[in-house]
């Protein structure tokens, strides 16, 4: 009897969803760092055996939306909670339990199993993860409580075994050699974002969208050209830098990613443009491809 389902991954900011998410697919599909906001899309990965087909989806970290761009990415995230078979509800034992309790209350309303994974647990100690343990069955009384670390592997092994075991009988939902449901567009793009993610402050990584205007392959190499949008002509010069010094750096580091990702030579092109306020636009958004699913 082959088994499949939705399985998805929730939380607020920062507690290690995407880097759960790659570590549960086995590849790297969602840019994980250190920054709030990394992830701002719903991303699927794909884990395929001859018995089960789990389709895994990393969401944005959950946050009450500033601008149109953080209501599309919490839509996103609400997402998740329609179609899954079992729900992963990821926290850490740093946030504070009573955070974003509108979308943790929709969390408790499920009738689908649901996983409390309790991340870090290398930051507290057992008396303190007893504690908090309590108070997350305390939130949601039906749902397992797994304490892990996402860093060192604790505990993945038997989250893996939990959600083989709570997925339900069904076939497919995708070909049996499909990774996710992203083009490979879509990971040029996250590639070079997080490379921005890493080598700039404050708000320049949050005003930066990145636009693959060409991907022409062959057998040898791919030719990519590519837009970094920016909101004002001040972020343009800090994001070139001195002689185009810093995007020259973002760029070299994307395309050695890039060449390990398609195992091919890149030649990649980056220019930058100014447009005001993109993250503020209905139209802008839907361009970029913001619409939830």
């Amino acid at each position: 009897m082959h088994k499949a389902g939705f399985v998805n991954i929730v939380g607020n900011p920062n507690v290690g969803k995407s880097t759960l998410m790659n570590i549960l697919v086995g590849e790297k599909i969602s840019i994980a760092t250190f920054k709030a906001q990394t992830t701002r899309h719903r991303i699927m990965g794909i884990v395929n055996t001859e018995e089960s087909q789990i389709v895994f989806s990393d969401t944005p970290g959950v946050l009450k939306p500033n601008y149109k761009l953080q209501e599309s990415m919490l839509a996103f995230s609400e997402s998740a909670l329609v179609d899954a078979d079992v729900l992963l509800y990821m926290t850490d034992v740093v946030e504070k339990i009573d955070k974003n309790s509108d979308f943790v209350e929709k969390v408790a309303r499920l009738d689908v199993p649901v996983l409390v994974l309790i991340n870090k647990i290398d930051l507290t100690d057992q008396q303190a993860l007893e504690k908090m343990v309590d108070e997350w069955h305390t939130i949601f009384p039906k749902a397992e409580i797994i304490p892990i670390c996402a860093k060192t592997g604790f505990g993945i092994d038997f989250v893996k075994k939990r959600v083989n075991e709570l997925i339900p009988p069904s076939p497919p939902y995708f070909d049996k050699d499909q990774l996710t449901d992203r083009p490979a567009r879509f990971f040029v793009s996250e590639i070079i974002r997080e490379k921005i993610l890493l080598n700039y402050d404050k708000e320049i990584p949050y005003s930066v969208e990145v636009v693959v205007e060409q991907f022409k392959e062959n057998r040898s190499r791919i030719l990519i050209s590519t837009v970094v949008y920016v909101e004002r002509e001040s972020q343009k010069g800090i994001l070139i830098g001195h002689e185009g010094s810093a995007m020259k750096k973002v760029a070299t580091s994307a395309r050695k990613d890039l060449e390990k990702f398609f195992g091919k030579k890149i030649f990649l092109e980056v220019f930058i443009k100014v447009d005001k306020n993109w993250r503020c636009s209905d139209r802008e958004l839907a361009n970029f491809g913001y619409n939830p699913k």
